[in-house]
């Protein structure tokens, strides 16, 4: 799959700019590029150390298409592990196209999208998850998917499979090697031994697959519904989390038709909040799509935020009645989510009130969100949903669905070999099962893969990287 062309792509965001970078990959890119360079100095880019970056101007003919800085990267020491040229030009995009047309004319192919990773993986500069994770890195909007994706494209995930593949492998061959001589009925692996190893992947494995709950959540950010009656101020929360007027505020019940999502970072996580049209009887037909659109996305939601007007409590608008079973109707009916129960506009009824209310209805959180009052202690709540630990002790955090469902495999087939081991299981059929666990592991590090799957993760990926 591994081949020789010279690619060219923009490597930086389309559109104008100040700078734009092109990139070149390829056997030929440094002969190329020099061709098409004019180093002010005289210079001659082929003859030049790697790792170096030169003046000159991008040439068409007798035309100066633009003034540039050239970096050259020579192979095996540069990203794709090929020679590499990049062109820092003008961020005109008529210079952008200029350059790259002109390069499409003289020896180059437009990058397939990702194919600058993909020959860096071919190329063994990377291993497949550390790709993955460059893809992950780009991606990343907040500290924390950020923190994951660096510790992943360093090789932190993939040096840990690595050494847990190693260690089974050598056992693997050692039980094949007992098969050669199964009529001396000889034992080479040390059965004790042996089952240490396999206590000790497995516990690691599901660790790994425990971390996906909370690394999916950092990576995806947290869905959170804010829910609750007509005009009890759930857009006025919204409007107040995002710190800007994001979402209509009204008088009149029933202004929120239809779900409003905005997305901010707090302690470094994500949370996308989706305010929801009130929940109440109606006979308006799109009031009511909008009302059934609250329950889909509680459903979707990984947070409920239950909203009630505390004025109304002590107006005899609203009873505490009432409030409480609707409470109650939320946690029967998704008793793994969390809840957050809010008594908003807690600035307009006295600390008498107050205090009546904390008593009445059990651990709510008083705010005022059009006074900002509880609305940080709110975003304290929120981050304190996820579990940070592993984060924080920059343990290994697995993100990626690919890998998630690799691992499961693994684990299947690993206890399929403790099974075997406690029941005295004959070694070739052993063998069978550590081979499909050895398997799924070189399947997350790019050890075993195929061009369809290498296609699949690759197309994700934006052209030029």
């Amino acid at each position: 799959m591994i081949t020789q062309d010279t690619i060219v792509a923009l490597a930086t965001p389309s559109g104008a700019g100040a700078i734009a970078v092109i990139r070149l990959s390829g056997k030929d890119a440094i002969i190329i590029a020099e061709k098409q360079f004019k180093s002010v100095s005289g210079k001659t880019l082929s003859k030049q150390p790697t790792h170096t970056i030169h003046l000159g101007h991008i040439i068409d003919g007798d035309r100066v298409l633009d003034e540039v800085l050239v970096s050259v990267f020579k192979d095996p020491n540069s990203y794709t592990g090929e020679n590499v040229v990049e062109i820092s030009c003008h961020g005109s995009n008529y210079i952008q196209q200029e350059i790259i047309q002109l390069f499409l004319r003289n020896g180059c192919r437009m990058a397939s999208a990702g194919e600058f990773t993909l020959r860096a993986f071919l190329n063994g500069k990377l291993d497949l998850s550390q790709a993955e994770a460059v893809a992950d890195l780009i991606a990343s909007d907040n500290k924390a998917s950020h923190q994951i994706a660096m510790q992943q494209m360093r090789g932190g995930f993939s040096s840990e499979i690595a050494k847990l593949r190693e260690e089974l492998l050598n056992f693997a061959s050692l039980i094949e090697l007992e098969l050669d001589f199964a009529e001396e009925d000889v034992e080479f692996a040390d059965r004790t031994q042996f089952k240490e190893l396999i206590n000790r992947i497995i516990n690691v494995l599901k660790r790994l697959i425990d971390s996906f709950a909370v690394g999916n959540v950092i990576k995806n950010g947290i869905p959170v519904a804010i829910v609750g009656e007509p005009n009890v101020g759930k857009s006025t929360l919204l409007n107040a989390l995002l710190n800007e007027e994001r979402a209509i505020v009204s008088e009149v019940a029933g202004t929120t038709r239809d779900t409003i999502e905005d997305e901010i970072s707090i302690g470094g996580i994500g949370f996308r909040f989706i305010d929801t049209a009130g929940i109440r009887d109606t006979k308006d037909v799109v009031e009511s799509i909008g009302i059934r659109r609250t329950f889909e996305k509680m459903d979707q939601a990984q947070v409920v935020v239950y909203l009630f007007d505390a004025k109304s409590i002590f107006s005899q608008k609203a009873c505490v009645e009432t409030i409480s079973i609707e409470i109650e109707k939320i946690k029967n009916k998704y008793p793994q989510k969390p809840l957050v129960v809010i008594a908003n506009k807690v600035d307009v009824i006295s600390s008498k009130e107050l205090e009546e209310l904390k008593n009445s209805i059990k651990d709510i959180k008083p705010i005022s969100a059009k006074t900002n009052i509880g609305v940080e202690d709110l975003k304290i709540t929120l981050t304190n949903f996820v579990n940070t630990g592993a984060l924080r002790n920059n343990e290994t955090i697995v993100t990626n669905t690919r890998h998630y469902d690799s691992l499961l495999k693994a684990l299947e087939e690993v206890s399929k070999v403790k099974d075997g081991l406690n029941t005295g299981l004959s070694g070739d059929l052993l063998a069978i099962d550590i081979r499909q666990a050895l398997y799924h592991f070189g399947e997350i590090t790019g050890e075993i893969s195929s061009d369809d799957l290498l296609g699949n993760i690759f197309a994700n990926f934006c052209i030029g990287k």
